[in-house]
Formats: C-alpha cells, sequence, structure tokens
C-alpha cells in the first residue's frame, strides 16, 4: 500500500552542498540518505514529498557537515498481507514470474500462476496452462494478491494469481466477455422457454 508518512530526523547536510539554498540542500540529503531504503516499520522509502520544517542547524566537532532537525513527508510503499497488487511481469523462470511492485519484485511460484498444470517453455520465456492454454510472459500487466513477506533475512515478497479475478489482465477481459456470451445465450433459451 502507497503511503504518505511524516518523518523527523537529523539531516546531516555536507559543505558540497553549501551553495544551494537550504531546502533543496536538506532535500537532496534526506534523498541519499533514505530513498530506496528499507524500513520494517514504514516500508520501501520511494520518496522525499515536502519538508514541513528545519530546525536551527549546528555543527559538531570534526564534522564538517551541519546537522538540521528536520520534519518531513515521504512517499512510502508497505506490502500488506491479502492486499491486491497491481504490476508487471518483469522475468519469467523455470519456477515461477516476477512481478514489479511498489519498489519491489515479488514472486509468483509456478504453483500459484493459474488453476492449471503449468509448464515452462524456455524457448519461449514464459509460462503455459496445459488445459486453458493461457500463457503468461515478460511485459504482461497482472493483478495478484500478496501471500507472503519477509523484511527480516532478505526481501521477498510472495504472490498468488490462483483465486478469481487475479492473472494477468487480458485473461479478466477475456473471461468478462465470455461471462457476458453465456448470459445472452441463457437469456435466449429463457425467450425460447417462454414462447
Amino acid at each position: 500500500m502507497y503511503q504518505m508518512v511524516t518523518v523527523q530526523d537529523e539531516i546531516s547536510v555536507p559543505p558540497t552542498k553549501f551553495d544551494k539554498d537550504l531546502k533543496t540542500s536538506v532535500c537532496e540529503s534526506i534523498a541519499e540518505k533514505m530513498e530506496g531504503k528499507i524500513d520494517n516499520e514504514i516500508g520501501i522509502i520511494l520518496s522525499v514529498m515536502d519538508i514541513d520544517n528545519i530546525g536551527e542547524g549546528r555543527i559538531l566537532p570534526g564534522d564538517p557537515s551541519v546537522h538540521y532537525p528536520v520534519k518531513f513527508s515521504l512517499l512510502t510503499w508497505m506490502p500488506k498481507n491479502h492486499e491486491i497488487i497491481e504490476g508487471e511481469i518483469v522475468d519469467i523462470a523455470e519456477f515461477g514470474a516476477f512481478v514489479r511492485v511498489g519498489g519491489f519484485d515479488g514472486l509468483v511460484h509456478i504453483s500459484q500462476v493459474m488453476d492449471d498444470f503449468v509448464s515452462y517453455d524456455e524457448k519461449n520465456a514464459q509460462l503455459i496452462g496445459k488445459q486453458s492454454k493461457r500463457i503468461l510472459k515478460e511485459g504482461d500487466k497482472v493483478r495478484a494478491r500478496i501471500i507472503s513477506i519477509s523484511f527480516k533475512e532478505s526481501n521477498k515478497i510472495g504472490l498468488t494469481m490462483r483465486q478469481p479475478l487475479l492473472g494477468a489482465m487480458r485473461w479478466a477481459v477475456a473471461e468478462a466477455k465470455e461471462a457476458k456470451e453465456a448470459a445472452k445465450e441463457v437469456k435466449k433459451e429463457e425467450k425460447k422457454g417462454k414462447k
């Protein structure tokens, strides 16, 4: 889930940034310190959005930087269990597909791709359903559910697409079209029955 988080921290501004205005140099220092980092409480820090307040700076002995107490807003992405996400397939492997979501790549294990026997086509780098003939390949837009999150030892997100309305977006479009056709057929049969 994307969220805006307000943080208070001491930010060190090095002398190389003294030629810029204070807000710019503080914002750049925050970005260098925090963007792309993972915090177990707020998630992946994507961007510095705004600086609310910069306190009085102080210089510490032996350190040429100026240290400012700063209150600022960050855009973060924190995955939540059972959350539905949308992303893009960035890699297909023998064991599953990697989906880019937020600032991360999550894994859809081959057993979680669809309710069908799935095989890996190494030549074309795609996963294929045996009966459904559905294909999943790099670049596909997908919808998936988060089923596991691990930020402790290694940063991993497990995903599933084996539930209704999940999977490649083109699959959902095809399913909706089939459902519409089936509904038309039912109406035709009902009209025939009334005559």
